[in-house]
């Protein structure tokens, strides 16, 4: 029963806890130019879980086999390889929704989300829980991109997913589908994030690049003691 609460926790310490948009400020980039409308937001958050998810898994699998010299380079031609399976079906299937994205489609390989999961989480766990984790931080994206570009289609153009919500007169706060309505909304989801945190008493961990720094090092001498052991 350990384990299963082990892995519910790794999945959903993404979605609110340790969400990679509001909570640990990655990938904002991508969610304040991309949330102009809930279509993209929504194609852009698919496509970023799908590379999370996938990229995880095969960095996990190939843990003990990458040297940590080249570990960043391997990582980066791992991710890019997912992004441009992605970017391929999208411009043959989804070329209205390519069109969108544009280049940001593109910048998924260096998006710090998916090199910082594959850094701190992948290479350091199962392929199952690095799934898991790869799964519950793209959720939260989704949940942030969807919540975050609803407010500035609603506001900024009237509309919703294409649903006409406000008359005419009423659509008029373009300033909302601009750079200062996108970081509006992110502050506000931001401010309201850690209301939630504070209420359910379930701050996230943070720690110094030196206690990090602490863990890693202590983390090898376990492992060259196990190879030791083993020989």
């Amino acid at each position: 029963m350990a384990e299963k609460q082990s892995k519910w926790k790794i999945f959903t310490a993404g979605i609110i806890r340790e969400n990679p948009v509001l909570r640990l400020v990655l990938g904002c980039c991508s969610a304040l130019a991309i949330t102009t409308t809930v279509t993209g937001a929504l194609g852009m958050g698919l496509s970023m879980t799908f590379v999370l998810v996938c990229s995880n898994i095969v960095i996990s699998a190939l843990r003990k086999v990458i040297p940590d010299k080249v570990h960043l380079p391997c990582y980066i031609v791992i991710i890019a390889t997912f992004v441009t399976v992605v970017d391929m079906v999208l411009h043959a299937y989804m070329a209205d929704l390519y069109q969108t994205l544009g280049v940001f489609l593109a910048l998924i390989v260096v998006n710090c989300i998916i090199l910082g999961r594959a850094e701190m989480f992948a290479c350091k766990h199962t392929v199952v829980e690095s799934a898991l984790d790869g799964l519950g931080m793209g959720l939260g994206y989704i949940l942030t991109m969807f919540l975050m570009s609803s407010v500035r289609e609603i506001i900024g153009s009237g509309s919703w997913l294409g649903i006409q919500l406000l008359p005419e007169g009423l659509d008029k706060f373009t300033l909302m589908n601009q750079a200062p309505g996108g970081f509006f909304v992110f502050g506000c989801l931001m401010a309201l994030c850690i209301w939630i945190e504070r209420k359910t008493n379930h701050p996230i961990e943070r720690k110094t690049c030196g206690e990090v720094l602490l863990e890693d090092q202590d983390a090898a001498k376990a492992n060259d003691a196990e190879g030791g052991a083993d020989q």
